[in-house]
């Protein structure tokens, strides 16, 4: 369809100096990465530079890129408008201020004390930074977080962040991990070397991740080898996006393993790219992980500049603070340079995904896996778990123990174990209440379920499951119920609005939750319906907290 419309170009003229910024800043993009700027996947990343420039979108910044990038000035509002960290000023509006504060609300932070702390933010920072909430951050362990800039702010107090912001620090602090040289030294890169060079052959490497029984460790739990099948079947060229917008409430254990040990997951995802026939790789990482996006930018880039073999088109693709963007089809509509819209299914993403190629989807630590379970075997990893269970689980524990933090353990292991063995038991004055098997969506579940093996398949009879392992401790101090409502304003405020069931019911869900007394029939009614209609997981897992709270806390509900 023609653009012009009978006085010219539709939508607002574009100002000279306006289009000259956007020009410069593209051009710098292309100088930097050596792909062509108009290409519309790069759509967010575009978008990134002019606030990474700016502070803000202008609605002149965002008129001359849509010229520059021949798209409608729509196309570049609504994606603009859909993530949490573009700030889209229209005109007429004020910037906001050059210094944004974000304190984590999430389930654990508001455990230690966030509401209390963003308050007294607003009232004490003053009108030059602005404080805003923000949903989680990824580093419960060490909660309540607050996010100076880019700089997290770890058990974050008033006195704390002030230090932040009158220091300046607004970067991520450099972190201690294993570089390209170490990892090379070290036999890194000769599995994926041995690969290429005939050494080894897909079928052997595939056998050996399916004797392992590893499973998608981003949530679905999809056998891994299987997955590799699916994908190496379907016609080429395939492509692969690995996804890193760890985004679920309680949940850490990629940025652990990313600060510490990047190249063994970049190797795991070559070895799986090339089991499956992949040609090209899209790595998704979340905005908030400003420190492992910097790591990735310089390890990457040093594996180009030094590849121990053949090496296919890697590009890193930065979030831009959406939720959602965690499920696959959500995630790959982003890396296109659109909304974060989940898609209907089917088709499946390994028949039709990224640019509408079969397209492999791993979450990132399932890949990393990948080099010690070849190198020792797949029996090796399957031997690891506990009550009938195979394989290590990563679980990302927070909440009221003395030893938060990334814990490696066997599959199947309790909640009960893990606190005692793991955890180094509760915190002092604190007794074991309940605890949320898998996160945001997983459910709630009380002590007297604490001797159930956790893993995948072991939570579905008591309306739970473990999803990415995120588990988060509750005590005697705290409530199911108020901890369930924390996890439906989450829902709430990051459903996509794309279907009916999930934008209408999240609210509508929150507001029955929010009265002394839940009206439980109309509660569980509104559940079925948003289980069965929603389009992605968000909708449909949503009502689970709800649901276990009623089912296992009725004390608290009345």
């Amino acid at each position: 369809m023609n653009k012009k419309g009978k006085f010219g170009l539709k939508g607002r003229g574009v100002d000279p100096q306006a289009r000259e910024e956007i020009r410069a800043l593209l051009e710098a993009g292309r100088r930097a990465t050596g792909v062509e700027p108009r290409r519309r996947d790069l759509l967010i990343e575009h978008l990134h530079r002019i606030q990474d420039r700016y502070g803000h979108l202008s609605s002149a910044h965002l008129a001359a890129l849509a010229e520059a990038m021949r798209l409608s000035q729509t196309e570049v509002y609504e994606v603009a408008t859909f993530y949490h960290h573009f700030d889209v000023v229209k005109e007429g509006e004020a910037p906001p201020p050059a210094l944004t504060v974000r304190v984590c609300d999430s389930i654990t932070c508001a455990l230690f004390g966030a509401e209390a702390l963003t308050e007294k933010l607003a009232k004490t920072l003053g009108k030059d930074v602005r404080v805003l909430h923000a949903p989680c951050v990824g580093r419960c362990e060490s909660a309540p977080v607050a996010i100076v800039g880019q700089f997290p702010v770890l058990n974050a107090s008033v006195s704390s962040i002030e230090k932040a912001v009158q220091a300046k620090q607004l970067r991520c602090p450099e972190t201690s991990y294993i570089d390209f040289e170490k990892y090379r030294k070290d036999g890194g890169y000769r599995l994926i070397a041995d690969c290429l060079a005939g050494k080894r052959t897909r079928e052997e490497i595939t056998k050996i991740v399916e004797d392992s029984a590893l499973r998608g460790l981003g949530g679905a739990g999809f056998p891994t080898g299987r997955k590799w099948q699916l994908v190496a079947a379907e016609p080429a060229p395939r492509l692969m996006a690995v996804n890193i917008d760890e985004g679920e409430p309680g949940t850490f254990k990629d940025r652990y393993y990313l600060e510490r040990d990047p190249h063994r997951f970049l190797e795991g995802m070559l070895v799986a790219a090339w089991c499956s026939g992949v040609g090209e790789i899209y790595i998704y990482l979340r905005d908030e992980y400003a420190g492992c996006r910097k790591i990735l930018e310089n390890e990457i880039q040093k594996l180009k500049a030094n590849p121990p073999c053949a090496l296919p088109p890697i590009h890193l693709r930065r979030g831009a603070g959406a939720y959602i963007c965690g499920e696959e089809s959500a995630m790959i509509e982003s890396i296109e340079g659109k909304r974060g819209m989940p898609r209907l299914r089917p088709p499946y993403v390994a028949q039709v995904g990224l640019f509408g190629y079969p397209t492999l989807e791993h979450n990132m630590e399932t890949v990393y896996w990948v080099r010690e379970i070849v190198e020792k075997g797949g029996a090796w990893f399957a031997g690891q778990g506990r009550n009938g269970r195979k394989g290590l689980r990563s679980f990302s524990v927070s909440g009221r123990v003395r030893k938060p933090g990334v814990h490696l353990a066997p599959a199947g292991i309790t909640v009960k174990q893990l606190i005692a063995e793991f955890c180094g038991g509760m915190l002092e004055g604190h007794e074991f209440y309940g605890y949320l098997p898998g996160g945001a969506s997983g459910g709630i579940l009380p002590a007297s379920q604490g001797d159930v093996p956790l893993d995948f398949d072991t939570l579905q009879p008591l309306g739970c499951f473990i999803g990415s392992a995120a588990i988060v401790v509750l005590s005697n101090k705290d409530k199911a119920a108020t901890a369930a409502k924390n996890l439906m304003k989450f829902f709430k405020d990051e459903s996509c609005g794309q279907c009916t069931p999930c934008r209408v019911g999240t609210a509508k869900a929150l507001t029955l939750m929010d009265e002394k007394k839940w009206n439980q029939a109309l509660l569980k009614e509104l559940s079925q319906a948003m289980m069965d209609a929603s389009i992605c997981g968000l909708g449909q897992a949503a009502p689970n907290p709800a649901l276990t709270v009623m089912k296992y806390f009725p004390q608290e509900v009345g």
